[in-house]
């Protein structure tokens, strides 16, 4: 992997002004984009409701009817 003369005098600058290296600079830079390019996590809400019970799709009708109504 390469960079062109200017990126690599930048990245080399910005590593001189911040008293790191550049292998550093690249390092965070493509552990930020990596990360913000993954698949996003699962939220940890997802099976929060569990109810223990391996019926409850086919029970599903029975245990939703009535919601929403206005009675």
């Amino acid at each position: 992997m390469y960079l062109d003369a200017n990126d690599y005098r930048r990245l080399k600058g910005l590593a001189r002004a911040e008293g790191r290296t550049a292998a550093e600079l690249v390092r965070e830079a493509v552990s930020e984009y990596t990360r913000r390019r993954a698949s996003p996590a699962t939220p940890q809400s997802v099976g929060a409701g569990r109810s223990g019970r391996g019926d409850v799709a086919e029970r599903s009708e029975e245990l939703l009817s009535g919601l929403g109504s206005a009675d």
